[in-house]
C-alpha cells in the first residue's frame, strides 16, 4: 500500500514540475516596456543615469536596483533533503522551491544558483564575487563539515548576510519550540539536561543556539553514530564536535538519555526506543526531527509517557519544526535594515518572536489550516504554523531590531509601527489600502457595537479591535453565555470590553419609546417594539447607535445581508439626498477598484445609477483614491444597442447636467474600463486612465463580480461597505472571518469620526 501511494505521489510531483512552463519560477518585469520611450528609459540611453549615480555613490544601488530585495539560494547538492549527494543539477528543483517560498512568505525575490563543485575553495571563490548582485546569500543542502567552513569564510569575506539555513533555520525554529516547552513545564534553560543526537550541521547549530540562550555547556550531551562525544574521544572527531565534548561517563545514547529533560534528534529513523523515553525525566521534551521519519513516532512516545511534549519535522503531527517559519522572515528583517550579517542576537530574536506568537490567540487563517479546530497554546501547539499571517510582521521586526541594537544595521528603522504596517502590506494588499484609515481610528477611538456578541468569532474580533487600539467594543448578548464561550476557547476578556443584555439593561425603556415613535404608524404596537428590542440584537444595537450610546455598529455574521439590512433599516434612516448602497473594494496586487452597488438596489434606474455613482466616487476619494468612474454595461457606447443599456446611457446624460469634480464615462464594458490598450480604441472616452470605480448596471452583475474576483485571482474583496445611512452601521457577509469583522468595525468607527 505504502509503495503504491509513494509511487502515485511521485508521479503527481513530476507532473506538477513539468506541466506548463517547466519548473516553478519566472522573471516578471516591474516596469512597463510597452513603448519606445519605455525602452529608452529601461535600457539605452536612460539606464546610464542610474549607472553613473551608483558609481558615484554605491549606496544608491538600493534606490535604483533590486539588490535590496534579492536573495541568492546557493547549493552544490551534496546533502539534498535527506536524499544524499545528488549533485548540483539534482538539487535544482529544491532550490527553485526555496526561491518560491522566499517570494510567497516574505515577498523577497530570489535566484537559485547551483554550483557544480565539491571543492570548498572553489565554492567560496565563486560565491564571494556575487555581493554586488544580492542583498543576502542563503546557503542550502551542503554537507558537513564543509558547510561550516564555507559559511564561516563567506561571512568573513562578504558584507551582506550569509546564512546556511540547514543549520540555523532549523536551530531557530527548534529554539522557539524549546522556549515554549520549558514555559509549559515550568523549567529554566539553565537547569535542564539536554541530549542531542546527530552531530551534523543542523544538530550542532541547534546546540550552539540554545547554549547562546543560556544552556550551560556541561548540561548538554552530543551524540553521533559512534555514541557520546566526550572529552578525550578521538574516533570520528572534528573541531566542531570537539567544541561540544563534555566530561561524562555515558558512552551510548541509551546511557545519555537517563534523566534527560530534553531530547533533540536530527539523526535517523528509529534512533530512539520506548525504553529511552521511559528513562527520561518527568515531563520530557522530545523533538524528534529526522526527516522523513522521526527518531521515534509520537504515538510510540504516547504509549509510554503521557506527560511528554513532542515535536517532529512532519506536517502530519503537531508542532512541526518547519524552516519556512524562519528563513524568509529572517532575511526580510536583515535586508530591510541592510544588515552586514545575521548574528546570534538576530537568531535569538527570531526564536523569541516565534515563541511569543505561538502564545497568542490564533486568527481564522490558522484555524482553517487545522480544518476548523482552532489551536490553543499548549503541549500540542508550541510552534506557529507556516500560514499564520502574523509571521510577516512579527519576525522581521524582531530581527531588524536586533540588528540595529548590535550595530550591524546600515539603514535603521525609524518608525517601528510604520515598518510593521509596511510588512503586512507586502502580503496583504488590503492592509496597505486600509492603513491610513486604521491610523485615524487609533487616533480617535470609538465605541463600536458588535451585535452578535455571543458568537465566538465576534468575541475574538472584539478582542482584536480592543487590542489594536481602535476603541471600546460593546458586545450584545447574555453575559453568562459570553463568559462561558470565553472560558471554552481559553482566553480572557480584558478590561474595557462592555457587555449589554437587551432584557436587563437598566434604561432599556428609552429604546422601546424610540422604536415605537418610529414604527407606530407602520403597524407596530408598543409591545411589538418592546419585543423587537428585547429579542433582536441588530435592532437593539442600532438603537444604541441611533440614540448616541455607541458610535457605530457591525453585524451580519449569522444572518443574510438582506435580513440584517431590513432590521437595521427599522431604526436607522438614509442620509438626506442619499440612498443606502453597498460598495465593495477589490484590492489586487497592483490596483484597487471600488464597485457599486453590490448589496441593495436590485435593478437601478438611471436616477439610482446617478446616486450610486456619486456615493461610490465619494467613498473612493475618502479612502485616498482620485475617482475615475466607468458606468458598465455589456455594450460600448451604443454598440450593440439594446434597451438594457439605455438606463446606463441615460445616467451618463444626467451626470452631464451636474457639476462634478471627478472623471466618469459610460456605457462601456469592463475590459474597456480597465485595459488602457483597449480603451485607446475609443479616443473620445473621457477617462484619463483605467477606471478605479465601476458602477454596475444591476445587483446581479455587481454581486457576481464581487464574489468571483477573489476566487479567480490574487484579489481580496472588502465589504460591501454600507454607504448612505445616517448612522455608521456595517454589515459583513455571513460567515465573515475575524479579520473581516475587525476591518469593518474599524471602517464603521472611521465613519463615526467624520
Amino acid at each position: 500500500m505504502s509503495d503504491t501511494r509513494d509511487s502515485s505521489h511521485n508521479e503527481e510531483a513530476l507532473r506538477y514540475h513539468a506541466q506548463g512552463k517547466p519548473g516553478k519560477l519566472e522573471i516578471v518585469a516591474t516596469k512597463a516596456v510597452a513603448t519606445q520611450q519605455d525602452l529608452s528609459l529601461a535600457y539605452s540611453p536612460g539606464v546610464a543615469a542610474p549607472c553613473l549615480a551608483i558609481a558615484e555613490d554605491p549606496d544608491t544601488v538600493y534606490d535604483f536596483t533590486t539588490k535590496g530585495n534579492r536573495v541568492a539560494v546557493i547549493s552544490n547538492g551534496t546533502a539534498v533533503l535527506g536524499l544524499g549527494n545528488l549533485g548540483a543539477l539534482g538539487s535544482k528543483p529544491v532550490m527553485e522551491g526555496k526561491a518560491v517560498l522566499f517570494k510567497r512568505f516574505a515577498d523577497l525575490d530570489c535566484f537559485d544558483l547551483e554550483l557544480d563543485t565539491e571543492d570548498v575553495d572553489e565554492f567560496i571563490n565563486a560565491v564571494k564575487f556575487m555581493g554586488p548582485s544580492f542583498g543576502g546569500i542563503n546557503l542550502e543542502d551542503i554537507k558537513a563539515p564543509e558547510c561550516f567552513i564555507i559559511e564561516q569564510r563567506l561571512r568573513e569575506i562578504m558584507d551582506i548576510p550569509v546564512f546556511h539555513d540547514d543549520q540555523h533555520g532549523t536551530a531557530i525554529i527548534c529554539a522557539a519550540g524549546v522556549i515554549n516547552a520549558l514555559d509549559l513545564t515550568g523549567r529554566n534553560m539553565k537547569d535542564v539536561k539536554v541530549v542531542v543526537n546527530g552531530a551534523g550541521a543542523a544538530a550542532i547549530a541547534c546546540l550552539e543556539l540554545i547554549k547562546a540562550m543560556g544552556l550551560p555547556h556541561n548540561n548538554a550531551i552530543l551524540c553521533d553514530t559512534k555514541g557520546v562525544i566526550y572529552k578525550g574521544r578521538e574516533e570520528g572527531m572534528n573541531q566542531w564536535k570537539s567544541a561540544h565534548a563534555v566530561e561524562t561517563e555515558a558512552r551510548t545514547l541509551e546511557e545519555a538519555m537517563v534523566g534527560a529533560d530534553i531530547f533533540l534528534g536530527l539523526s535517523v529513523k528509529g534512533a530512539v526506543t520506548k525504553q529511552m523515553v521511559k528513562d527520561m525525566a518527568a515531563k520530557p521534551i522530545i523533538f524528534a526531527m529526522a526527516n522523513p521519519d522521526p527518531e521515534i513516532r509520537p504515538e510510540d512516545i504516547a504509549d509510554v509517557r503521557g506527560d511528554a511534549i513532542v515535536a517532529t519535522g512532519r506536517s502530519d503531527f503537531p508542532n512541526q519544526v518547519n524552516n519556512v517559519l524562519g528563513f524568509p522572515y529572517i532575511f526580510r528583517g536583515a535586508l530591510d535594515v541592510r544588515a552586514t550579517t545575521i548574528n546570534e542576537e538576530m537568531k535569538i530574536a527570531a526564536a523569541e518572536a516565534l515563541a511569543e506568537l505561538a502564545r497568542e490567540d490564533v486568527p481564522d487563517e490558522v484555524a482553517a489550516a487545522y480544518k476548523g479546530n482552532r489551536p490553543v497554546y499548549g503541549p500540542d501547539y508550541i510552534i506557529p504554523v507556516p500560514f499564520d499571517p502574523r509571521l510577516i510582521s512579527h519576525v522581521p521586526t524582531a530581527v531588524a531590531k536586533a540588528a540595529m541594537e548590535t550595530g550591524v544595521a546600515r539603514r535603521p528603522i525609524i518608525d517601528e509601527t510604520a515598518y510593521r504596517n509596511e510588512l503586512r502590506a507586502r502580503l496583504d494588499p488590503t492592509a496597505g489600502s486600509l492603513q491610513l484609515i486604521m491610523d485615524e481610528v487609533r487616533a480617535n477611538p470609538r465605541r463600536v457595537v458588535f451585535a452578535e456578541g455571543e458568537e465566538e468569532k465576534v468575541i475574538r474580533a472584539a478582542l482584536e479591535f480592543k487590542k489594536a487600539g481602535y476603541g471600546i467594543p460593546v458586545l450584545i448578548g447574555r453575559e453568562e453565555f459570553i463568559q462561558e464561550t470565553v472560558e471554552n476557547i481559553g482566553i480572557e476578556l480584558p478590561e474595557g470590553i462592555e457587555i449589554y443584555n437587551a432584557r436587563e439593561m437598566e434604561d432599556r425603556e428609552k429604546y422601546h419609546d424610540f422604536l415605537y415613535s418610529r414604527l407606530q404608524r407602520k403597524g407596530y404596537l408598543y409591545r411589538d417594539c418592546v419585543r423587537l428590542a428585547n429579542r433582536d440584537r441588530n435592532i437593539f444595537g442600532s438603537c444604541m447607535v441611533a440614540m448616541g450610546d455607541a458610535d457605530a455598529m457591525v453585524t451580519g455574521v449569522t444572518r443574510r445581508f438582506s435580513v440584517s439590512f431590513k432590521e437595521v433599516s427599522k431604526v436607522v434612516d438614509a442620509k438626506e439626498d442619499q440612498q443606502p448602497i453597498g460598495v465593495s473594494i477589490a484590492v489586487g496586487r497592483d490596483r484597487t477598484v471600488f464597485i457599486g452597488d453590490t448589496a441593495v438596489t436590485t435593478l437601478p434606474d438611471a436616477k439610482d445609477l446617478v446616486a450610486i455613482t456619486k456615493q461610490t466616487a465619494e467613498v473612493a476619494r475618502r479612502l485616498g483614491h482620485e475617482p475615475r468612474v466607468a458606468l458598465l454595461s455589456y455594450s460600448n457606447f451604443g454598440n450593440p444597442a439594446h434597451e438594457t443599456s439605455e438606463q446606463v446611457r441615460e445616467a451618463v446624460r444626467l451626470l452631464d447636467q451636474e457639476e462634478l469634480d471627478f472623471e466618469y464615462d459610460g456605457e462601456m464594458s469592463a475590459d474597456v474600463a480597465l485595459n488602457p490598450d483597449i480603451m485607446a480604441l475609443y479616443p473620445f472616452c473621457r477617462l484619463s486612465g483605467p477606471a478605479n470605480v465601476l458602477i454596475m448596471p444591476g445587483l446581479h452583475s455587481a454581486h457576481i463580480t464581487s464574489k468571483l474576483m477573489p476566487v479567480l485571482g490574487e484579489t481580496e474583496v472588502i465589504g460591501p461597505l454600507m454607504v448612505g445611512l445616517s448612522k455608521p452601521v456595517q454589515i459583513v457577509p455571513i460567515g465573515a472571518t475575524v479579520s473581516e469583522l475587525v476591518n469593518m468595525a474599524a471602517l464603521a468607527a472611521h465613519e463615526a469620526g467624520r
